[in-house]
């Protein structure tokens, strides 16, 4: 389309009067309208003051279109709206750069191509053919997964897929892996004598719903495919008809298949009408099975149809393949002879004797559908495969050489079978069988509510018996790039219009040549045997439909003039449709989509939304819509509300827009963008205050002032400070705002998370200092000798320091502890002067032990603090008595809210288990925290100021903490940091070492479960650098017992509960707002672990039953745990036994391990870890078990006979010799010696295997003289062994018993979680559902 000299890029420079000296804007124009100029470049470099439609003018005369059919817009970003055909406005004006490179995008107008200059200069007779083979094949899809790696093409461009088609054609959006579908509408929609039955068919709606109707979504389809302007459309709605959801669109199948299932639900839905019998009158054929005895000449035969021929590409057992469709249909008829032992039993003979068998065609369909069968199964590797041979087709097909003339000729009464009727559709001999169908039994095909077995009469016409007649000519290809496990489908398909050929590759259409379906015979060049295939391309056909030449039956395509009035009625709501969308679509184009939010005034919580507006709304309008979108009316007045550009992510204020009240959307934001770089904040003010203008430049700081004294910190105020000003200046705007002096004034910037920098140097600017846009300080103002100090030694750094780490938690308390009964006097919201209820005896309110705990703490805090050293290190770590600050008050709209769904429920683990679960060493044990809360330690009590710009104090505390979450992992070491009983604690969990007090406050908290009484709770407030005895210590007073006697139980996401065992580790891992469960029990000592311990039932169909949790320790021996475990068993699991009637052993997952002697150790002999599993057998007689030389095997007798599985039995062997164990086994079985073979199970306990599989697939008798060594590697005991009598035969069963048996085990097996054999995923069947979707099946798995 464009002038080779414009191809090259060649610069062409207006020369305009007057313009010599004033600058020049250089632009370079894409052309994304046509894939032949998607590469190419059109460069132009014209004065500034060119205006925008001069623009456009010079662009369609250098591309050769006519000016206004076409858009321009900015090439460097997407969804940007046009430049304006009819401005005036200057190139300078309009955002191009003067001296630098402005890309432009010439696009569509409207979803409609350029039109032509036919008087311009370009033409596109420059493009040679070549670029017809850049067409031919698969495209690369965005986004589009399940095509095969197999086939890639480097020459396309994703653009070109983008861009209109010129070839009047168009194509159909790929849903995700519906390129199979895609090929197949476009196969019907070029056919003419179906899309014209197909138009002539007028949809009832009274009688169906549209949405759920086949033919009728189909004929909108095509509709669209006729008359559409758009590149592509969506398959969406017919899918949807299909009764298809959007997982199906995930799933690839075959385009045969498909064809040949939405024959018969067109057929379903098309009965009563005249196209009933459409699918049989243009697809069906009639074909004859027999065979004939070599002897006296009898023939018994039977009449199928068909609608598809099935070809081998290669003959089974065969290396090489049939090189023509010809040769294929050749040996498709050959027949076979059955002799020796296939002979055929004669009915006029009355015995058996040679017969030759085959197939004739008796009648073709008007429209001949071959398939060349590419998939087959490899019995070597056991996989589906797909054969990639050459295999070539002609464009004319001449059937007549397999055509049976006499039988043609002859009655078609005179079947000795029957016709076949109800297997319509389909070919019965076995060359025409899937032979790689992994169907197992899934039904293929419709569903349908109320399918009729009312057999057809089928009357296939007989075509007349010239030479012209069964002629066929080829008019599509389906072609498959990829291999057996998945691909891509596009066809090739011949239009009648004009003889031309095209590629529909999904969105894609493209003219091609002859020489390009050449290319889709397959194969390759040279020859490479038996494995030809395997280096062939993957690329080949493998539908061909071709349309018989008979000029009284060939169809044209109807034109829009003579479409049935319900079509044109059908077309013009379609156009208004798509016009409608086209406005749409226009109105999306010119809107701005950004981020809004707004602080609210009374809830002071920020709130976020997305504002949409057009880019021609002025502020005041888009004002006006964001005070409705945010939902503040009633709450503030319209009039006390303005748009400022805000920065979320920094929360820092840019910058106003006072005076632009009239200014459009569309130039405030610089354009309609995808996304922006900044967002919108809704502020809001009161009636008295003014709002302060922002301007750029300005940076945000939110200051907190500290006060010594009470050692508290203020909410924030917020100020605006230039990165140029000094230190001193900006302590001078801090004295204005907050009232304290210059001079004593000390100023800390935090600029991350621990990283507080005392801003000491007077001359210092802000930028120097590290100020960014938005910032947060601290300041303090006293005249005492604090400031004197080194900064980290200062109170003010060991306020700040605590500020920083110290977290609020929720600790819910056990509803009863010995010794205290706690009453919680005071909910949220209640009196706090409201006095305590007491109760019976000497126990103590909540406050009373607050108050105990308090002077206990402040006491310990000074003899700390008296005792300390003057060491740097320790100077920089104590803590000073922090009693004394306001802790705040608890959120109503916090953590621990009323919610009944969020109380402290759930299923009792420890912390180790997940580590267990996860198989992993490190583990962030946050992962699976809650959401946290933002709110700050030391201002939560006080009111929030009411800002000037609507924001309160949200702090970044929140996120600092984050970060210190994202430092800190759990780790497992040793077994004693698992216990949580390291050298540090003594055995009550207490520190053998003076530890340093670090901050701990609680107060009562009471949270409504719903049932009227409040949950007992403490709202703590602890430096996270706290380790986890500590904590306990500190909780001691309120749960009323010692640490050692309760435990700590985290609770994360779904109310699941955790348990916190390692003492020594800190708190750093917990975050504001955790919930901490109390339970009372005893905690681990040292050398101490938890045990399950599970039941071993070898023959229950659950062998694995969870009994108890106990304790066992280090030193222990088995003997003296199984006597500690007695009572529990008696009284929880009402198991009453005695020390030698059950043993303990190994448990590995589901599998039972080694036998627990009772003189055996534990940590000596056997290794124990944290949340050890063990198992627990109940023994039937005394324990044989005496030495870890002995060897306990599981063994399981197999009786093919009786197709059954006897019960476990336990053998103990002396020694691992294959002899011993046979002879135990036939002493226990009466089996002689010679004839006992064994097999070791597979997979976990118990192995179970079908009773089906049993007898072939374990390797029975290994050739091996020990057990210790391949392919057995029994070593422990547990093992299974199956063993059986060799002389005894399988059991002969009907194919009904074989059946039932099957279904039986099946369903053993399923129950059982063993997998019922090794066979690959099972494909999803197919199916079109007549009634609007799959029926649901409330049994269905």
């Amino acid at each position: 389309r464009l002038p080779k000299q414009q191809n090259k890029g060649v610069c062409c420079l207006l020369q305009t009067e007057n313009a010599a000296e004033e600058p020049r804007v250089l632009c370079i124009v894409q052309d994304t309208t046509n894939a032949k100029t998607v590469n190419e470049r059109l460069t132009l470099n014209l004065p500034a003051s060119t205006t925008l439609s001069k623009l456009f003018n010079e662009v369609a005369h250098k591309a050769g279109y006519v000016s206004g059919t076409f858009d321009l817009a900015w090439g460097k970003t997407t969804d940007v709206a046009p430049l304006d055909l009819s401005s005036e406005m200057s190139l300078t004006e309009s955002g191009f750069e003067a001296g630098k490179r402005n890309f432009l995008q010439l696009t569509d107008k409207d979803g409609e191509q350029p039109q032509l200059d036919d008087l311009g200069t370009a033409d596109s007779s420059g493009l040679d053919d070549s670029s017809h083979e850049r067409l031919m094949g698969p495209l690369p899809r965005d986004c589009t997964v399940g095509c095969s790696s197999d086939y890639s093409s480097p020459s396309y461009s994703y653009s070109s897929i983008l861009n209109k088609s010129d070839t009047g054609y168009v194509g159909l959006v790929n849903q995700a892996m519906t390129c199979y579908l895609n090929s197949l509408l476009q196969t019907l929609f070029m056919t003419p004598e179906f899309r014209n039955a197909l138009y002539n068919w007028e949809f009832e709606e009274s009688e169906e719903d549209p949405v759920t109707s086949i033919p009728y979504q189909l004929q909108r389809l095509f509709v669209l495919l006729q008359t559409s302007k758009k590149r592509a459309i969506e398959t969406t709605d017919v899918t949807r008809s299909f009764g298809w959801d959007s997982s199906e669109a995930w799933q690839q199948h075959d385009v045969q298949e498909l064809c040949r299932v939405m024959f018969d639900a067109l057929e379903q839905k098309w009965k009563q009408t005249e196209q009933a019998d459409l699918i049989n009158q243009l697809y069906q054929g009639k074909l004859k099975d027999y065979v004939r005895c070599l002897e006296c000449g009898y023939e018994s035969w039977r009449i199928d149809t068909y609608l598809d021929i099935p070809l081998v590409i290669r003959p089974f057992g065969a290396s090489q393949a049939y090189c023509s469709v010809e040769e294929a249909l050749q040996a498709f008829v050959q027949p076979e002879t059955l002799d020796g032992a296939n002979q055929y039993f004669c009915e006029r003979c009355k015995k058996k004797c040679d017969a030759r068998k085959g197939l004739r065609f008796l009648h073709f369909p008007y429209l001949l559908t071959l398939q060349l069968k590419r998939f087959d199964f490899d019995y070597t590797t056991m996989h589906r495969i797909k054969l990639n041979d050459r295999m070539s087709f002609p464009e004319e097909l001449d059937m007549s050489p397999f055509i049976d003339v006499e039988d043609e000729k002859s009655p078609q009464t005179e079947s000795c079978t029957d016709s076949g009727a109800e297997n319509e559709g389909s070919c019965h001999s076995d060359q025409m069988s899937n032979d790689f169908s992994t169907d197992d039994g899934v039904d293929e095909g419709i569903c349908l509510d109320s399918a009729s077995s009312t057999e057809r009469v089928l009357k296939p016409k007989v075509p007349s018996r010239n030479a012209s007649s069964l002629t066929f000519e080829l008019f599509s290809v389906m072609v498959h790039s990829g291999s057996a496990a998945g691909g891509h489908y596009y066809a090739c398909i011949k239009s009648f219009s004009d003889g031309q050929w095209y590629s529909f590759n999904d969105q894609h259409v493209s003219k091609i040549t002859q020489e390009d379906i050449r290319k889709t015979y397959g194969g390759s060049s040279g020859n490479r045997g038996y494995y030809s295939s395997a280096f062939a391309s993957s690329t080949n056909a493998y539908m061909l439909i071709y349309r018989l030449k008979d000029p009284s039956r060939n169809a044209k395509y109807l034109d829009c003039d003579n479409f049935p009035e319900h079509i044109k009625h059908l077309v013009q709501r379609e156009k208004e449709s798509e016009e409608q969308e086209k406005r749409q679509k226009e109105i999306e184009r010119n809107t701005c989509k950004i981020k809004l939010f707004c602080m609210h005034p009374v809830k002071m919580m920020m709130m976020e939304n997305k504002l949409e507006v057009h880019k021609d709304k002025t502020l005041r309008e888009a004002t006006e819509m964001a005070y409705k979108l945010m939902d503040i009316n009633g709450v503030v007045p319209m009039d006390c509300c303005r748009l400022v550009k805000y920065d979320e992510f920094h929360e820092y204020l840019e910058r106003s827009y006072e005076g632009e009240e009239d200014t459009t959307m569309g130039q405030l934001l610089g354009g309609v963008k995808s996304s922006y770089m900044f967002d919108l904040l809704l502020e809001t003010r009161r009636p008295e205050q003014v709002f302060q203008p922002y301007k750029p430049g300005e940076v945000m700081v939110k200051v907190y002032v500290l006060d010594l004294n009470t050692e508290t910190i203020a909410p924030p105020v917020s100020l605006r400070a230039y990165l140029n000003q000094s230190v001193t200046e900006f302590k001078q705007l801090i004295a204005q705002a907050t009232g304290l002096s210059a001079e004593t004034m000390r100023v800390v910037l935090e600029r991350c998370y621990n990283d507080l920098r005392l801003l000491y140097v007077p001359n210092k600017t802000l930028k120097a200092e590290g100020f960014f846009r938005s910032n947060k300080v601290f300041v303090e103002s006293s005249e005492s000798t604090d400031n004197e100090v080194a900064f980290t030694d200062s109170l003010l750094w060991k306020l700040l320091d605590r500020h920083a780490n110290t977290i609020r938690l929720f600790v819910s308390l056990p509803e009863q502890s010995p010794g205290i009964h706690r009453t919680i006097c005071q909910k949220v919201g209640c009196d706090p002067e409201e006095s305590l209820e007491n109760s019976k005896g000497s126990r103590k309110s909540v406050d009373a032990i607050l108050e105990e705990s308090t002077e206990k703490l402040k006491n310990l805090t000074l003899q700390q603090q008296q005792g300390s050293s003057t060491s740097d290190s320790q100077k920089s770590s104590d803590s000073s008595d922090f009693e004394h600050i306001k802790s705040p008050s608890p959120s109503q709209d916090g953590g621990a809210s009323s919610d009944p769904e969020t109380q402290f429920t759930g299923e009792e683990r420890s912390d180790s288990e997940v580590n267990n679960d996860r198989s992993t060493s490190s583990v962030d044990s946050d992962i699976l925290s809650s959401s946290h809360s933002s709110d700050t330690l030391c201002n939560a009590d006080s009111g929030p100021i009411q800002l000037v710009n609507g924001l309160d104090s949200h702090s970044i505390t929140s996120s600092r903490r984050s970060k210190a979450r994202e430092g800190k992992k759990e780790t497992w070491d040793t077994a004693e940091e698992d216990s949580g009983t390291d050298s540090e604690y003594d055995e009550n969990g207490r520190s053998k070492t003076d530890s340093q007090y670090l901050y701990f406050r609680s107060e009562p908290y009471a949270q409504d479960d719903g049932s009227g009484e409040g949950q007992k709770c403490l709202l703590v407030h602890v430096d996270k650098r706290i380790t986890l005895a500590a904590f306990k210590q500190n909780l001691e007073p309120f749960v009323g017992i010692t640490s050692s006697q309760f435990k700590v139980f985290r609770v994360y996401a779904n109310n699941q509960e955790f348990e916190s065992v390692r003492l020594n580790e800190t708190l750093s891992s917990f975050s504001d707002d955790n919930k901490i469960t109390i339970r009372l029990g005893r905690a681990l000592k040292k050398g101490e672990y938890r045990v399950k311990v599970y039941q071993l039932l070898v023959n229950d169909a659950e062998p694995c039953k969870f009994l108890v949790d106990t304790v066992f320790a280090k030193g222990m021996t088995v003997k003296q745990s199984k006597e500690e475990l007695l009572p529990q068993l008696r009284d929880q699991c009402k198991l009453d036994l005695s020390v030698d009637r059950f043993r303990l052993r190994k448990k590995t997952w589901k599998n039972p391990g080694t036998v627990f002697l009772d003189y055996h150790i534990y940590e000596e002999d056997i290794n124990i870890s944290s949340n050890w599993e063990v198992f627990l057998e109940v023994l039937d007689g005394p324990e044989k078990m005496k030495s870890m030389s002995q060897l306990a095997v599981l063994t399981r007798r197999w009786t093919p006979a009786q197709m059954k599985l006897e019960p476990f039995q336990e053998v103990v062997l002396e020694s691992s010799t294959v002899e011993e164990l046979n002879e135990k086994l036939s002493e226990i079985s009466g089996i002689p010696l010679e004839n006992l073979e064994f097999a070791k199970g597979r997979g976990t306990f118990p192995c179970d295997i079908s009773v089906l599989e049993i007898h072939q697939d374990l390797d029975w008798n290994p050739k091996v003289s020990t057990l210790n060594v391949w392919p057995l590697y029994i070593c422990d005991d547990g093992a299974v062994v199956f063993y059986r009598d060799n002389t005894e035969e399988p059991m002969e069963l009907s194919e009904d018993e074989r059946n039932e048996l099957m279904k039986r085990e099946s369903s053993r097996l399923l129950k059982t979680g063993h997998r019922v054999s090794y066979s690959p995923r099972k494909e999803k069947a197919l199916k079109i559902y007549l009634d609007g979707g799959p029926a649901k099946d409330p049994g269905q798995d």
